[in-house]
């Protein structure tokens, strides 16, 4: 049975012979990691089928530019596939990408630390998103990046970015937008989002602006360990001047005090029962 097969074979079967659920509280799938068998080192991520092959064949182009920019820009990511997979009628996007350790992801990591271990991950994940912004050039057209600590393990003393989905690149805003709504794996989120879909929008706007995604990364920092926001805000001022001086005049204004997200995102979050778990 060739991998491809067996791939599909394990989308068909019920939950206890896929294996263990990485997580379950992503916005666009619950990715899981087989038990056994030749996929047993690899996480899968099943994404919502379309009947529309255009959207399809044009969406995994744009996944194949999004981890060729990535490795232009230099950041490291785990070995990562996509497929599209044709089952009951409907053409299936399945992410197949290389399992990191489970013990390994940063959010986890970063709330039972010590300050000083802290601090060490969150100038592993800086150096990522510094290392993205400060090359981004390189890549044509518009392109983002999605740095949260949830997005990040944490190996060897350095940061390792895993999230691919959606692919930011070569979308518009607007359609970036839809695709929030259009992929989303939760039932809710696709019945009331077109009711406010300028909100949904705005969700992504963090994910192309180099200093709102530094921002964001102190922000979830401060959310998770708010007795020790001092030390995080004082880290992302410094950080900003030394790592990313392009953008440091922009981003410092916004790490005075703790960064909180918009209003409408965290009553989504609410609603959806998304409260920051690894969306591997």
């Amino acid at each position: 049975m060739s991998d491809l097969q067996e791939l599909e074979r394990l989308i068909r079967a019920d939950g206890a012979e896929r294996g263990q659920a990485v997580s379950k509280l992503g916005y666009f799938c619950a990715p899981f990691r087989p038990a056994t068998g030749p996929l047993s080192n690899k996480v899968i991520k099943v994404y919502r089928g379309l009947r529309n092959v255009a959207e399809l064949e044009r969406l995994a182009r744009c996944h194949d530019d999004y981890v060729a920019a990535l490795a232009l820009t230099g950041v490291d990511l785990p070995l990562t596939e996509f497929h599209l997979l044709k089952i009951d009628g409907a053409r299936i996007p399945v992410i197949v990408q290389e399992a990191l350790p489970s013990d390994s992801m940063m959010r986890p990591q970063i709330i039972v630390a010590d300050l000083n271990d802290a601090m060490a991950m969150m100038e592993a994940a800086g150096q990522v998103i510094a290392t993205f912004w400060n090359n981004a050039d390189k890549v044509q057209g518009r392109v983002g990046f999605h740095p949260s600590i949830r997005n990040f393990a944490y190996l060897d003393g350095k940061a390792l970015f895993f999230d691919t989905f959606p692919p930011l690149i070569h979308y518009s805003r607007d359609e970036m937008g839809k695709m929030l709504l259009t992929f989303s794996d939760k039932r809710l989120m696709r019945w009331v989002g077109p009711f406010i879909q300028r909100r949904v929008t705005g969700i992504q706007d963090e994910w192309y602006s180099a200093p709102e995604t530094l921002v964001g990364l102190v922000g979830s920092a401060c959310r998770l360990r708010p007795s020790d926001s001092d030390a995080f805000l004082a880290w992302g001022q410094d950080f900003a001047h030394r790592a990313m001086p392009r953008w440091a005049d922009e981003a410092i204004p916004h790490m005075k005090a703790p960064p909180k997200l918009p209003g409408y995102w965290t009553g989504f979050r609410k609603v959806l029962g998304l409260q920051g778990e690894p969306n591997v």
